[in-house]
């Protein structure tokens, strides 16, 4: 009887509605991109008088070479594309300008790539998938903006350009990059491709003719129109809702549980103290002087971390039997990426075999450990 009663209630269920469901599934995590709707913010949600090249919404970078083009606030911001399902973008605001580049300035946004994260784009095959990217943007500042898919391991790269067409309004963008018959992608950990947005360029890298079907990386064919976004203070840009997806069309923005999302960010960063009375983790003193606390990530990193940290006097504090402050981490004992674990030496006064709770002290404190590409 009860299979009879299963049986006939899965006649009533469509077939496509069943291939909907198992699509679904499939297509699952098909945003390439990490943190496209810049929900995760670890590092801080705003970081101003930035010269040299920086994160603070996880896994967007900044990048900066050559003579500074401008001086810049990078920020999390709420101001979002209506009815479209974000609450937060990533903000970059001109606070120094540089309306004069030099030839070897560069600036760009850009979110590097694993290799082995791309190894179903069959990149270097007959049967290279093309990438589509969409993304909402919005500046005062109108005009071409040029797009660029960056490929480290074959210094191969390809671009599109796009327009701001009205200032101070939300738009939506979707650029679509011809697969790449030549050069595979290592299969590795490494930074194998990049997504970058050109945002100020000197004649080393616009002085030619923008490439937009591969080729060897040619600097100067890389930014060619593009405007100077860092010529005025009153220059400002965001961008949200960011995907990179195999294919030549555009799927509606994959919205994943914030959970869900910081847990990816976290193979890259992961703060694991921040402010007063955050506790490190158990520390113990094996010899005079030298105590080791081990940290575990909540995933396995990317590769082996460095400490990412603010020092000063008295930040941090070992609690034993008075307690005993300290100004930071002086240096790894051990790190593993593996075991999820590592191990951090740090010189203070206290005797053998006391331990005691780590955390730290000051409300500017914080520790990190920094994988990223």
């Amino acid at each position: 009887m009860a299979l009879t009663r299963i049986a006939n209630i899965a006649s009533t269920i469509p077939d496509d509605s069943i291939a909907n469901v198992k699509m679904a599934n499939i297509v699952q995590s098909k945003n390439i991109i990490i943190n496209g709707d810049m929900s995760v913010a670890q590092r801080s949600t705003s970081t101003a008088s930035i010269t040299t090249s920086t994160y603070t919404v996880d896994r967007f970078q900044q990048v900066f070479a050559g003579t500074t083009p401008g001086t810049w606030t990078m920020s999390q911001s709420t101001d979002v594309p209506t009815g479209q399902g974000f609450a937060t973008s990533l903000k970059l605001d001109c606070t120094t300008a540089n309306g004069s580049l030099s030839a070897d300035s560069l600036l760009y946004l850009t979110q590097k790539l694993e290799g082995q994260n791309l190894q179903y784009i069959k990149k270097g095959t007959s049967s290279a998938e093309s990438l589509t990217v969409s993304f909402w943007v919005k500046s005062n500042k109108t005009g071409t903006y040029i797009a660029e898919l960056n490929d480290l391991d074959n210094t191969r790269t390809i671009h599109n350009s796009y327009t701001i067409s009205v200032a101070d309004t939300w738009e939506k963008k979707t650029l679509t990059f011809a697969g790449d018959t030549s050069g595979a992608l290592g299969n590795d950990n490494g930074d194998s491709l990049r997504l970058i947005w050109w945002l100020a360029a000197g004649s080393n890298y616009n002085s030619g003719t923008l490439n937009t079907a591969w080729e060897s990386t040619t600097n100067a064919n890389r930014a060619v129109g593009n405007v100077n976004l860092a010529d005025s203070t009153s220059n400002e840009l965001y961008v949200t809702g960011v995907q990179l997806e195999a294919g030549s069309v555009a799927s509606e923005f994959e919205f994943l549980p914030y959970a869900q999302n910081l847990q990816r960010c976290f193979r890259y960063y992961y703060k694991y103290a921040d402010g007063d009375n955050s506790s490190l983790g158990l520390g113990v003193v094996h010899y005079a002087n030298q105590m080791d606390f081990v940290i575990t990530f909540p995933t396995q990193m990317r590769a082996n971390p460095t400490v990412d940290q603010v020092t000063g006097t008295d930040y941090y504090q070992f609690y034993h039997n008075a307690g005993d402050f300290f100004n930071g981490i002086d240096s790894i004992q051990d790190q593993g990426k593996n075991q999820q674990t590592y191990l951090v030496l740090s010189n203070i006064s206290a005797s053998a075999n006391e331990c005691g709770i780590v955390y730290g002290a000051n409300a500017s404190a914080y520790m990190a450990a920094d994988a990223e590409l």
